[in-house]
């Protein structure tokens, strides 16, 4: 018995009380006791490197070149994706991948190279092997973008998983961005950032790795161009990144360095490159385009934690009495009974149903929380008709585990099998019973509360992993992806005529196939502030276009100034969920009501745009939120700026993330920019001083941008900005006909300087087109 972990047992029983605080020391002792049943001891290793190149066999995209003691496989796809595993390991099975792996592209060969070794080139780049298994990615003109240097395995004496680490070398200037968002970031510094989704117990600010979303998906971006590596494991593992120094002309660059360790798993890689937009379109083609939210869940989201259906019904009327546009509102597991998941609190919300009919007439929504736990007493309907199916988690004993969850003593939902899936998908048509429009997973780590230890299930715990079985080890990052996948499924099957809405806490690559995330317990203050900022980015990056924090950070707690601060940036957010810990902003200090109401009509007015981007996301696999180095990734200022971001192609947005500002530097990209409000013109590249008044924070509109938006009266037009002289614009816009799946086309305006006059047509197969909606041109004052 560890002394440190007797005494916080003792601790953890006074600070929560003696029911809770014993129930939480009982399973993490319990927990400990079957990791020691089930884990084998590792005992001595011997490590292994590839050894010296023995021969290859080309084959269909590439081939596999065979070493001393291992073998590399490679194949170029057909979308430009290069993928390449060590000791025969193929692409499949994956959890990342949409469908299926790719075909190979029959252009690419594999040829013998200098010194010994070989090489495949592709469209995009060659991929060189050296005779002692370094890997070495160039562009078209052979300018070097990785190298991943020849890996080491770990393998235990008498058998069992293998570690793996893999280092690689990057160019001098090449900055990191991505591993699923950091709050730390967006930019990645120097550090060991962890790949294991966490639970409870850290908020997501600058010091919380890691967070509740990881994902082994880095974006490099380089002057030489882009690109992305994924390694596909999805054990526990860790990623130690060196940012490069250039010499200043003296040719003493030292290169960007990264070591990827992983504790299990396969080593295998994707790698693909190019500009920012061509690799995120190529990432979406691999790992699925991600999920259309219903055009309602690109507004006003309230987030509900106390109170039963009359202080909902009296809060929804004050938003409205006090012309703040709400949209959708979020049970949490209060409205639960006993906090069991697919049951509702009688006494609390007794007409649920007729609650949800009401707003739903006034345009909102309701949305569930649901849990994976499931709470372990017989009579529990969820709970026997899971058990009828085999449906929960069990020990390498053969036991069902037990944890500690929101609803007391709980089992887990085995989501890597298809029949629970199902079974759990299938559940869902309770919540649709009481009248919710969608639900959000929340504690789907999985969460498992302890007094001690990790805060999830044991490590040893058995899960199918689809048939081909396996331990929570290699389960744990993907359970809440499967567990989307459950939900989405489920939900698409019992209301086919609507897009589902599905948020999730946690997940892995290809979480975006199922739904949105939100940024979890965000840290308090400021520092969760700018940490909302770089969680959104980093997802953007890694494929997932549809996320946003819980404004204020956890509770609503917050000075004025942080609240608005808080809502005015996640206004400009693709998910804007505020929590109602507090009321309301009418709550939060004087003058905040005023302020915010101008931050939502802005929303609002932008819906139309936010509908047109999420389109977008899912054809192309672009983020609605984007880096300012996005239009132009060769300007080094702008891979360093960190402080505000492109919505879309049209906007910039310079959200004031500290205290006490009312004016802020901006780093403008090349062109002309126009300040929204005052409309007044800057020049860029520059770093302009604007001002920044509690009423709003700066956004710009770049030249020539043209974007659907809510007229006054509602109704949609175009908002069309000035080019500059000489200049054309132009802008997309899609249609969106409501919550179902009929997409309208994409419709593209180009934008046109004649004198004084900007003259807007829409172009079609059949030539140019008067616009279909009123036009407004400003700028030209």
């Amino acid at each position: 018995m560890d002394g440190r972990d007797l005494v916080r047992s003792v601790s953890v029983v006074g600070s929560r009380g003696a029911a809770q605080g014993f129930r939480t020391v009982r399973a993490a002792w319990r927990r400990r006791r079957i990791d020691a049943a089930g884990l084998p001891p590792r005992g001595a290793e011997r490590a292994r490197v590839p050894g010296e190149v023995r021969g290859a066999e080309p084959g269909p995209g590439g081939g596999v070149v065979r070493f001393g003691r291992s073998e590399l496989r490679i194949t170029v796809a057909v979308n430009g994706a290069v993928f390449w595993g060590w000791d025969g390991a193929g692409p499949e099975p994956s959890y990342a991948l949409a469908r299926s792996c790719p075909e190979a592209d029959p252009r690419a060969v594999l040829e013998p190279d200098k010194d010994g070794g070989w090489r495949v080139v592709a469209e995009r780049m060659t991929v060189a092997v050296s005779r002692h298994g370094a890997v070495q990615v160039c562009t078209p003109g052979g300018v070097m973008l990785r190298r991943d240097l020849p890996p080491r395995w770990w393998e235990p004496a008498g058998g069992g998983t293998v570690r793996w680490m893999q280092r690689s070398e990057v160019a001098a200037d090449a900055r990191f961005f991505g591993l699923g968002g950091r709050a730390s970031g967006p930019r990645l510094r120097d550090g060991t950032y962890r790949l294991w989704n966490a639970g409870p117990g850290r908020a997501s600010g600058p010091g919380g790795d890691p967070p509740h979303l990881t994902m082994p998906v880095q974006l490099v971006v380089a002057d030489a161009g882009a690109h992305l590596v994924f390694h596909d494991s999805t054990w526990d593992g860790a990623v130690t990144l060196w940012e490069g120094e250039e010499g200043a002309g003296s040719g003493h660059d030292r290169a960007g360095r990264c070591e990827t360790r992983m504790d299990g798993g396969p080593l295998r890689c994707w790698v693909m490159a190019g500009t920012p937009a061509r690799v995120l379109h190529t990432w979406a083609s691999l790992t699925g385009a991600p999920a259309l939210p219903p055009a309602w869940a690109l507004g006003h989201h309230l987030r509900w934690d106390r109170g039963g259906e009359q202080e909902v019904r009296r809060t929804v009327a004050a938003h409205q009495e006090r012309g703040l546009p709400l949209d959708a509102v979020h049970l949490d597991v209060g409205h639960c009974e006993d906090g069991q998941v697919f049951t509702v609190d009688e006494e609390r919300f007794p007409k649920l149903p007729v609650l949800a009919e009401e707003l739903r007439r006034d345009g909102i929504r309701l949305v569930s929380v649901v849990d994976p736990a499931v709470k372990a007493a017989p009579g529990n309907a969820v709970h026997d008709s899971g058990s009828a199916v085999d449906a929960f988690v069990r020990d390498a004993a053969g036991r069902v585990v037990r944890g500690e969850a929101r609803a007391g003593e709980s089992v887990f939902p085995d989501f890597t099998r298809a029949p629970v899936r199902a079974w759990w998908g299938g559940l869902y048509a309770e919540r649709l019973g009481q009248g919710f429009a969608g639900v959000w997973h929340d504690m789907d780590e999985p969460t498992s509360f302890t007094a001690f230890g990790e805060t999830t299930l044991p490590r040893s715990a058995r899960h199918a992993l689809e048939g081909r079985g396996g331990d929570h080890r290699e389960a744990h990052n993907v359970y809440a992806l499967c567990m989307a996948r459950a939900g989405y499924e489920g939900l698409r099957a019992l209301s086919p005529q609507e897009r589902p809405f599905l948020l999730s806490r946690s997940g892995w690559a290809g979480s975006q196939r199922y739904g949105g995330t939100w940024s979890g317990a965000a840290a308090a203050g400021w520092p969760g502030l700018r940490a909302s900022l770089s969680l959104v980015l980093g997802l953007g990056l890694c494929g997932v276009p549809f996320s946003g924090p819980d404004v204020g950070g956890p509770g609503g707690d917050g000075a004025a100034e942080l609240y608005l601060r808080w809502l005015q940036l996640a206004a400009y957010l693709p998910l804007l969920r505020t929590r109602a810990g507090r009321g309301g902003p009418w709550e939060s200090g004087p003058g905040v009501v005023g302020h915010a109401r101008l931050a939502l009509l802005e929303r609002r007015r932008l819906q139309p745009y936010f509908v047109t981007l999420a389109h977008l996301a899912r054809r192309t696999g672009a983020p609605c939120v984007r880096p300012v180095w996005w239009r132009a990734p060769e300007d080094r200022a702008l891979r360093d700026c960190e402080d505000a971001f492109l919505l879309g192609d049209c906007l910039l947005v310079a959200p004031v993330l500290e205290p006490g500002t009312d004016r802020r530097a901006v780093q403008l990209p090349r062109g002309r920019w126009y300040d929204t409000v005052t409309e007044r013109a800057y020049e860029g590249p520059a770093r302009v001083v604007v001002d920044a008044p509690p009423s709003r924070i700066p956004v710009f509109a770049h030249a020539g941008a043209v974007l659907p938006v809510r007229g006054e009266r509602g109704a949609p037009e175009l908002e069309v900005w000035a080019p500059e002289r000489g200049r054309a614009g132009g802008g997309l816009v899609v249609p969106d006909a409501g919550d179902g799946w009929d997409e309208g086309g994409i419709e593209r305006y180009v934008a046109r300087r004649q004198g004084r006059r900007v003259v807007v047509v829409r172009e079609r197969e059949d030539g140019a087109a008067e616009p279909s909606r009123p036009v407004r041109v400003r700028g030209l004052g």
